[in-house]
């Protein structure tokens, strides 16, 4: 069964960091791009940062050079290293693996302005 389990949000400052894990199972990891989106209330869901399984990144221009998407394939694991956060990047944080429509719970950011 394919699933993927978001942790690490929770209640920061504006100018803070939060480090996002993803812990994906039920797939072969290695061989799917992951990706990690944000849904705010009211908005649709975004892509925010993806890591293919080449190794290249690509980010939304709102966090490119605040936000740094990484992955450990021998923990089935992607990160998102989120610095400077700003009032607008609260929402819940969601990752999958590019190509599989599958959802988790999600994790929630909160950033205080």
């Amino acid at each position: 069964q394919v699933q993927f389990v978001e942790s690490g949000g929770g209640l920061v400052q504006a100018g803070g960091s939060l480090r996002l894990s993803c812990v994906a199972s039920g797939i072969l990891f290695r061989a799917y791009g992951m990706g990690w989106f944000r849904q705010a209330p009211g908005k649709q869901r975004e892509l925010v940062a993806q890591f293919s399984i080449g190794g290249k990144t690509e980010y939304e221009d709102s966090v490119k050079s605040r936000y740094t998407i990484s992955r450990d394939n021998a923990k089935n694991t992607v990160y998102l290293q989120m610095n400077s956060l700003k009032f607008e990047d609260s929402a819940i944080y969601y990752c999958r693996a590019l190509g599989i429509i599958k959802w988790g719970q999600g994790t929630q950011v909160t950033v205080s302005s």
